[in-house]
């Protein structure tokens, strides 16, 4: 297969497509939740509820598309498609005139995720050794993150260019993505993997009982892991002006994309779980910090602490994955993770937004800091002390 600069080549090559895609998705993320409350003038609730069913409903096709390709044993062109369906629902939003638009462009955005999600998971844990893995995942976290270094620099360019409309850099999201899907087409190779056309249908059942706890403190804490637009909007609440708020996120994003395979080399070496338990303890603190916060200056530190956050903590999590499933079941197990974190976002993201509405932005990180202690202990108590690597 080979490799780049000690990184498998597939693992390489996706990293680039991560790194494109994100710039043209991370050129219009930061200015969503100003489009729909300023343009828009939608209330908390109906934000919430967009990312809610947006991560939550469109996560059910991570888990079949895993699960399909383990099927058929293949991963491109599910990859392709689901990539493909993400860039070509841009137009939605660039001609959007309600919340109900922003809500169907960000469920078919999401479902793009989620057809592409598992297979691309699979084909880095296919071409990696297992005790590199935190390194690859942490590789092709840095490249996406870098991707939403660099997307919200130009959305802030353009904003500075068309005179803060945010349709046109709606539309220009979509070149980058076009490339994300070039890459695809001619430098992605297939890992012949074998068809499984006798795989049982979808359960939970024969799943090892440490991945089904694993899978039950990812969706606890994932309940209190509110989307970053509340993040964005308790910074505007702070003092961050609406022009600065695409630096505030590429400063967020330098941080993740800095940490994130350092982060994922340390949790090889000194343990995945050690460092998974750390950034839940470091997400309770940052969200305490953002409940307390009193001017726009901690909400830039609280912000950048986020990215670090964010390095310690998703890149890892889905390396851990891969030391706890079965190789014949690699896809389908990234599959059922993707859709446990992406259900669990659907009422989180509605109890953030209707906690924001109805009592104030203080009781939505009161409460995702209580849940991250919770799974902290709980993973502690169930996990840590099995003899899993």
């Amino acid at each position: 297969m080979g490799s780049i600069l000690g990184i498998p080549t597939n693992v390489f090559v996706l990293g680039l497509v991560s790194l494109f895609m994100d710039i043209s998705s991370e050129m219009i993320y930061p200015l969503i939740p100003i489009f729909l409350s300023d343009v828009l003038q939608a209330q908390k609730t109906y934000i919430g509820l967009i990312e809610g069913i947006a991560e939550g409903t469109a996560s059910i096709l991570k888990v079949f598309s895993g699960w399909l390709s383990d099927r058929i044993g293949k991963r491109k062109k599910i990859i392709f498609w689901g990539y493909g369906i993400s860039v070509f629902s841009r137009p939605i939003l660039a001609t959007a005139t309600s919340w109900v638009h922003v809500l169907i462009y960000r469920f078919t955005d999401r479902v793009g995720k989620g057809v592409r999600t598992s297979p691309r998971d699979a084909i880095i844990a296919d071409s990696t050794d297992k005790s590199t893995l935190g390194k690859a995942f942490g590789f092709h976290r840095s490249m996406d993150t870098l991707g939403a270094v660099i997307g919200p620099s130009l959305a802030f360019a353009m904003l500075g260019i068309f005179g803060g409309n945010l349709t046109s850099v709606f539309w220009l999201s979509i070149v980058p993505g076009l490339f994300a899907l070039c890459l695809i087409i001619f430098f992605v190779k297939e890992i012949k993997v074998n068809a499984n056309a006798s795989m049982p249908k979808i359960t939970f059942k024969g799943l090892d009982r440490n991945y089904k706890a694993f899978l039950f403190i990812v969706a606890l804490f994932t309940l209190g892991k509110t989307s970053e637009v509340f993040l964005v909007l308790r910074s505007q609440e702070l003092g961050v002006p609406v022009t600065s708020i695409p630096l505030l996120y590429l400063s967020f994003n330098i941080v993740s994309a800095l940490l994130s395979t350092p982060s994922g080399i340390i949790a090889d070496r000194i343990g995945k779980r050690k460092t998974i338990i750390a950034s839940y303890v470091l997400f309770s603190l940052i969200f305490l910090g953002f409940a307390m916060a009193t001017s726009q200056i901690h909400a830039w530190l609280l912000f950048l602490s986020y990215g670090l956050f964010v390095a310690m903590n998703e890149g890892v999590q889905r390396a851990y994955v891969g030391t706890i499933i079965k190789p014949e079941f690699k896809a389908t197990g990234y599959g059922v993770y993707h859709t446990v974190v992406g259900l669990s976002a659907l009422p989180s993201g509605l109890i953030g937004g209707l906690l924001w509405q109805n009592i104030g932005s203080h009781a939505l990180f009161y409460y995702g800091a209580f849940l991250s202690i919770l799974s902290c202990i709980l993973f502690v108590s169930m996990l840590f002390p099995r003899n899993i690597k």
